[in-house]
Protein backbone atom coordinates (compact mmCIF):
# COMPACT_ATOMS: atom_id res chain seq x y z
CA UNK A 1 0.00 0.00 0.00
CA UNK A 2 1.59 3.29 -0.91
CA UNK A 3 2.98 5.92 2.10
CA UNK A 4 0.54 8.18 0.75
CA UNK A 5 -2.63 6.08 2.31
CA UNK A 6 -0.43 6.15 5.48
CA UNK A 7 0.89 9.50 5.84
CA UNK A 8 -3.04 10.86 5.03
CA UNK A 9 -3.85 8.58 7.66
CA UNK A 10 -2.00 9.84 10.42
CA UNK A 11 -2.71 13.44 8.88
CA UNK A 12 -6.62 13.07 9.92
CA UNK A 13 -5.81 10.91 12.65
CA UNK A 14 -3.87 14.32 14.50
CA UNK A 15 -6.31 16.60 13.02
CA UNK A 16 -9.51 15.08 14.23
CA UNK A 17 -7.86 13.48 17.80
CA UNK A 18 -4.73 14.62 18.19
CA UNK A 19 -0.93 14.35 17.59
CA UNK A 20 -0.51 12.25 20.86
CA UNK A 21 -3.27 9.98 19.78
CA UNK A 22 -0.86 9.59 16.59
CA UNK A 23 2.07 8.75 18.56
CA UNK A 24 -0.17 6.39 20.91
CA UNK A 25 -1.72 4.48 17.96
CA UNK A 26 1.48 3.58 16.14
CA UNK A 27 2.77 2.25 19.37
CA UNK A 28 -0.58 0.21 20.43
CA UNK A 29 -0.16 -1.28 16.42
CA UNK A 30 3.62 -2.11 17.08
CA UNK A 31 4.17 -1.76 13.51
CA UNK A 32 7.54 -3.31 11.69
CA UNK A 33 7.87 -0.57 10.20
CA UNK A 34 8.05 1.72 13.37
CA UNK A 35 5.23 3.89 11.84
CA UNK A 36 7.81 6.12 9.97
CA UNK A 37 6.06 7.00 6.63
CA UNK A 38 6.92 8.20 3.26
CA UNK A 39 4.31 9.67 0.41
CA UNK A 40 6.42 7.10 -1.95
CA UNK A 41 7.45 4.61 0.19
CA UNK A 42 5.42 1.25 -0.16
CA UNK A 43 4.31 -0.54 2.91
CA UNK A 44 2.70 -3.66 4.00
CA UNK A 45 -1.24 -3.36 3.93
CA UNK A 46 -1.36 -4.94 7.32
CA UNK A 47 0.07 -2.06 8.84
CA UNK A 48 -2.88 -0.08 7.87
CA UNK A 49 -5.31 -2.37 9.34
CA UNK A 50 -3.43 -2.43 12.83
CA UNK A 51 -3.54 1.96 12.86
CA UNK A 52 -7.23 1.31 12.31
CA UNK A 53 -7.87 -0.89 14.96
CA UNK A 54 -5.56 0.62 17.71
CA UNK A 55 -7.56 3.79 16.89
CA UNK A 56 -11.05 2.13 17.04
CA UNK A 57 -9.70 0.95 20.64
CA UNK A 58 -8.27 3.44 21.63
CA UNK A 59 -11.60 6.30 20.50
CA UNK A 60 -14.34 3.70 21.20
CA UNK A 61 -15.21 4.40 16.98
CA UNK A 62 -16.32 1.64 15.11
CA UNK A 63 -13.79 0.62 12.59
CA UNK A 64 -15.96 0.52 9.78
CA UNK A 65 -16.73 4.39 11.10
CA UNK A 66 -13.55 5.08 11.02
CA UNK A 67 -12.46 4.25 7.53
CA UNK A 68 -15.76 5.70 5.90
CA UNK A 69 -14.40 9.10 7.48
CA UNK A 70 -10.91 8.47 6.42
CA UNK A 71 -12.40 7.54 2.91
CA UNK A 72 -14.14 10.70 3.03
CA UNK A 73 -11.07 12.65 4.44
CA UNK A 74 -8.94 10.96 1.58
CA UNK A 75 -11.09 12.12 -1.31
CA UNK A 76 -10.89 15.87 -0.22
CA UNK A 77 -7.54 15.68 -0.05
CA UNK A 78 -6.88 13.94 -3.76
CA UNK A 79 -9.07 16.72 -4.49
CA UNK A 80 -6.70 19.57 -3.54
CA UNK A 81 -3.38 17.65 -4.50
CA UNK A 82 -4.41 16.88 -8.00
CA UNK A 83 -6.72 18.90 -9.80
CA UNK A 84 -6.07 17.89 -13.07
CA UNK A 85 -8.23 14.41 -12.15
CA UNK A 86 -11.18 17.22 -12.16
CA UNK A 87 -10.85 18.70 -14.85
CA UNK A 88 -14.19 18.97 -17.26
CA UNK A 89 -15.53 16.33 -14.50
CA UNK A 90 -19.18 18.17 -13.95
CA UNK A 91 -20.52 15.00 -11.68
CA UNK A 92 -20.04 12.38 -8.98
CA UNK A 93 -20.92 9.18 -12.10
CA UNK A 94 -18.56 10.22 -14.82
CA UNK A 95 -15.86 11.12 -12.19
CA UNK A 96 -16.36 7.14 -10.36
CA UNK A 97 -16.87 5.45 -13.68
CA UNK A 98 -13.57 6.73 -15.08
CA UNK A 99 -11.57 5.52 -11.68
CA UNK A 100 -10.15 2.45 -13.56
CA UNK A 101 -9.46 4.25 -17.06
CA UNK A 102 -8.30 7.48 -16.13
CA UNK A 103 -7.29 7.50 -12.45
CA UNK A 104 -5.87 4.36 -11.46
CA UNK A 105 -4.07 4.53 -15.19
CA UNK A 106 -2.72 7.60 -14.02
CA UNK A 107 -1.85 6.70 -10.73
CA UNK A 108 0.14 3.57 -11.99
CA UNK A 109 1.88 6.43 -13.78
CA UNK A 110 3.52 8.24 -10.59
CA UNK A 111 3.61 4.84 -8.73
CA UNK A 112 4.43 2.06 -10.95
CA UNK A 113 4.11 -0.88 -8.17
CA UNK A 114 0.96 0.79 -6.54
CA UNK A 115 -1.19 -2.46 -5.94
CA UNK A 116 -4.72 -0.75 -6.84
CA UNK A 117 -8.39 -2.36 -6.54
CA UNK A 118 -10.05 -2.95 -8.88
CA UNK A 119 -13.16 -1.00 -9.85
CA UNK A 120 -15.45 -3.02 -12.52
CA UNK A 121 -18.48 -0.79 -14.04
CA UNK A 122 -21.51 -3.42 -13.90
CA UNK A 123 -23.90 -0.48 -15.14
CA UNK A 124 -24.28 3.17 -15.85
CA UNK A 125 -27.15 5.13 -16.99
CA UNK A 126 -28.42 8.73 -16.27
CA UNK A 127 -29.75 7.47 -12.89
CA UNK A 128 -27.72 4.50 -11.76
CA UNK A 129 -23.87 3.42 -11.27
CA UNK A 130 -22.94 0.11 -10.27
CA UNK A 131 -19.52 -0.57 -9.51
CA UNK A 132 -18.05 -3.99 -8.39
CA UNK A 133 -14.91 -3.58 -5.98
CA UNK A 134 -12.66 -6.24 -5.92
CA UNK A 135 -9.10 -6.10 -3.52
CA UNK A 136 -7.65 -9.00 -1.69
CA UNK A 137 -7.27 -6.05 0.94
CA UNK A 138 -10.85 -5.70 1.65
CA UNK A 139 -11.14 -2.34 1.97
CA UNK A 140 -14.65 -1.77 0.96
CA UNK A 141 -15.51 0.69 3.52
CA UNK A 142 -12.60 2.98 2.76
CA UNK A 143 -13.94 2.68 -0.96
CA UNK A 144 -17.27 3.68 0.22
CA UNK A 145 -16.06 6.10 1.81
CA UNK A 146 -14.04 7.85 -1.07
CA UNK A 147 -17.15 7.63 -2.81
CA UNK A 148 -19.09 9.53 -0.29
CA UNK A 149 -16.30 12.46 -0.70
CA UNK A 150 -16.65 12.57 -3.88
CA UNK A 151 -20.73 12.30 -3.94
CA UNK A 152 -20.63 15.45 -1.67
CA UNK A 153 -18.18 17.19 -3.96
CA UNK A 154 -20.25 17.05 -6.43
CA UNK A 155 -23.31 18.64 -4.47
CA UNK A 156 -24.81 15.07 -3.03
CA UNK A 157 -28.25 13.86 -4.22
CA UNK A 158 -26.95 9.82 -4.52
CA UNK A 159 -27.26 7.31 -2.47
CA UNK A 160 -25.35 3.71 -2.41
CA UNK A 161 -26.17 0.32 -1.27
CA UNK A 162 -23.92 -2.50 -1.04
CA UNK A 163 -23.90 -5.72 -1.51
CA UNK A 164 -21.26 -8.60 -1.15
CA UNK A 165 -20.56 -10.96 -4.35
CA UNK A 166 -19.13 -14.47 -3.52
CA UNK A 167 -17.04 -14.95 -0.66
CA UNK A 168 -13.95 -16.36 0.27
CA UNK A 169 -10.57 -15.36 -2.15
CA UNK A 170 -13.55 -14.77 -4.69
CA UNK A 171 -15.12 -12.20 -2.81
CA UNK A 172 -16.45 -8.57 -3.77
CA UNK A 173 -18.78 -6.33 -3.53
CA UNK A 174 -21.09 -4.31 -5.24
CA UNK A 175 -21.97 -0.85 -5.01
CA UNK A 176 -24.81 0.94 -6.70
CA UNK A 177 -25.10 4.28 -6.77
CA UNK A 178 -28.70 6.27 -7.61
CA UNK A 179 -29.55 9.80 -7.77
CA UNK A 180 -32.85 11.02 -5.82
Amino acid sequence: MKGVVFTEFLEMVESRFSADMVDDIIDDANLPSGGAYTAVGTYPHDEMVALVVALSKRSGAAVRDLLLAFGEHLFGRFVAGYPAFFVGVTDAFTFLAGIEDIIHREVRKLYPDAELPRFDIERHTDRELVLLYQSGRHFEDLAEGLMRGCIAHFGGGITIARTVVGEGDARSERFALTRV
